[in-house]
């Protein structure tokens, strides 16, 4: 019979599940939770038992046992540099998430949903390619000041889900490619993949603005800004993060929107909307010398990838240096099966320790908002 597998992906208002019997999706079903019960909680973490419950609702009414799964996997949370592949959710990292010096988001949920449910099957529950995925080599990781380190950041799970689907794809292993994944969401991060092995990346704070996110801007204009007296630390988060990007300067985050006006001729959205896309695709260049110029392929993913306009301006400016493919939206519950997959056709898998908890994490990661 067909390996059966849980996927579970907890987002800050919503829990995407997916059950899967070997490749085959047999449901997929995003969880909504009102605001009004998720205030009735003081912690992210508190909402454990409700969110589990919700779960547990949700197979029982597409008639799912529990206890025949077999394999559970959840979305990594947010935890200090971990390697890439499957993490058996054990005791260190249970601790680790309610005790360490780790970001507080509801993907930390991720694994001790998917623990408790396996437990129910007499299976172990695991993570796959979490958010903090760490393949760099020491050279990627310098900067100009030396308290700051580069550190690896961006939409890792869909960003290797779709290089592994472009190698299947065109009958190669990931293994053997060189590839540029560029996720275009609300915020837009980059990464570079070489030998099966995410070798660097860009955060949605080090590129291409996007539809929320203010991307790289001089470091000393933010400085003056920061001294201006005219914002707090709060507002000027918000400008980075949420507040920046499209919403500043055309006031929406809908693609669809920004191509209307251009389409009914504002010339303002056309310009500031070109300058993402010519952005975008100098945050792709930069992947380059990762790869010493050997480019297999370009990959565009993420929710902004379903435009033409956007696509077809990325392609005009990076086109010559190699193919650029599109996977539009994100296959991040398809990544988390196919993990799931791996796990129990053999692929080795990671446990976390205690010393790991003695990772000191700087104040810029524990205060991101999560990709």
């Amino acid at each position: 019979m067909s390996e059966r597998i849980l996927a579970i992906n907890p987002g800050s208002t919503s829990t995407k599940i997916a059950y899967y019997e070997g490749e085959e999706q047999i449901f997929l079903e995003n969880i909504a939770h009102p605001r009004a019960e998720l205030e009735e909680f003081e912690t992210i973490l508190s909402q454990l038992d409700y969110r589990l419950k919700t779960v547990l609702d949700a197979l029982e009414k597409h008639g799912v046992d529990p206890a025949k799964l077999d394999i559970v996997v959840g979305r990594g949370g947010m935890f200090p540099p971990v390697k890439a592949g499957g993490y058996v959710v054990n005791e260190a990292m249970r601790r680790m998430i309610y005790t360490a010096n780790i970001p507080q988001h509801a993907s930390n949920l991720g694994g001790l949903i998917a623990h408790d449910i396996a437990r129910l099957a007499g299976v172990k529950g695991y993570i796959y390619d979490a958010t903090s995925v760490d393949e760099f080599p020491p050279i990627a990781k310098i900067t100009g000041i030396p308290e700051v380190e580069r550190q690896s950041f961006c939409h890792v799970l869909n960003s290797k889900a779709v290089a592994r689907m472009y190698a299947e794809s065109i009958g190669k292993e990931y293994e053997d490619l060189n590839l540029v994944v560029a996720h275009l969401g609300g915020g837009i991060s980059m990464s570079t993949h070489k030998g099966g092995k995410m070798v660097d990346s860009q955060s949605d704070d080090a590129g291409s603005f996007a539809p929320e996110r203010a991307g790289s801007i001089p470091s000393v204009y933010v400085i003056d800004l920061c001294y201006s007296g005219e914002y707090n630390r709060a507002q000027m988060k918000k400008k980075i993060r949420g507040m920046g990007g499209l919403r500043a300067h055309l006031g929406t985050t809908d693609c669809r929107e920004v191509e209307r006006r251009i389409r009914e001729g504002d010339e303002h959205a056309k310009l500031v909307y070109d300058a993402m896309i010519y952005q975008i695709a100098k945050g792709i260049t930069l992947s380059f010398p990762a790869l010493e110029g050997k480019i297999d392929a370009i990959l565009l993913t993420g929710g902004v990838s379903y435009s033409d306009y956007v696509c077809e301006g990325v392609k005009k400016y990076v086109g010559a240096f190699a193919p650029v493919v599109r996977f539009p939206g994100e296959y991040e519950m398809e990544a988390l099966a196919a993990g799931g997959r791996r796990i129990l056709e053999g692929e080795p898998t990671h446990e976390m320790y205690e010393e790991e908890k003695t990772f000191v994490l700087p104040k810029s990661f524990l205060e991101r908002s999560y990709l």
